[in-house]
């Protein structure tokens, strides 16, 4: 019997983000992230009109897009999309030349300047390979994050994608991120 291919995506809870930031905490310490840059953030925004605002907090990240922008300017294939679908950066092969920053319509790169390299977040590639779950989901303590395999028809990220609203961030350039913001 032939293996069904994995497609790794994440979805977002959005309205249960509390903005702790323990999601970025736990992304810089497992991935040596240095001081001043992340590979996930939380853009906040104030809604409504005095005395009736509300915070909203919306974590942003790489959106692991299933055709990435980002791939295809990669003039040394430093860029590239694995088979499960996580688009990483070989930094061996990465010169530092920024295209796929410029092409990312996510803003979801940074220039390490101490090793001359673009750095990303990469679903915790190691963990995985452990059979772990990324470190800002594990560490999430509203569990604001569901990550998974949509190629699973009985697991949890296809659960709640089927009986939840969600949307998706279009980028410009047609590139079908497979980040999930449930609604």
């Amino acid at each position: 019997m032939a293996s069904r291919r994995k497609r790794y995506a994440l979805a977002i809870d959005t309205p249960k983000c509390l903005n702790c930031k323990a999601c970025v905490v736990a992304c810089r310490a497992e991935n040596g992230v240095p001081l001043g840059h992340s590979r996930n953030w939380i853009n906040q925004e104030t809604r409504g009109q005095l005395p009736q605002l509300v915070a909203v907090f919306d974590p942003e990240q790489c959106h692991h897009c299933a055709d990435p922008a980002c791939v295809r300017v990669c003039p040394t294939g430093a860029s590239w999309q694995r088979p499960d679908g996580v688009v990483v950066v070989n930094e061996s092969d990465c010169i530092g030349c920024r295209y796929c920053m410029i092409a990312c319509p996510y803003d979801a790169r940074f220039f390490r300047e101490d090793e001359g390299v673009v750095e990303k977040c990469d679903f915790c590639s190691a963990r995985l390979a452990r059979g772990e779950v990324p470190a800002c989901v594990e560490t999430c303590p509203a569990k604001v994050r569901v990550f998974g395999d949509l190629n699973d028809a009985t697991g949890q990220l296809r659960r709640v994608l089927a009986t939840r609203q969600y949307r998706v961030k279009k980028g410009e350039a047609g590139t079908n991120p497979q980040l999930y913001y449930l609604v």
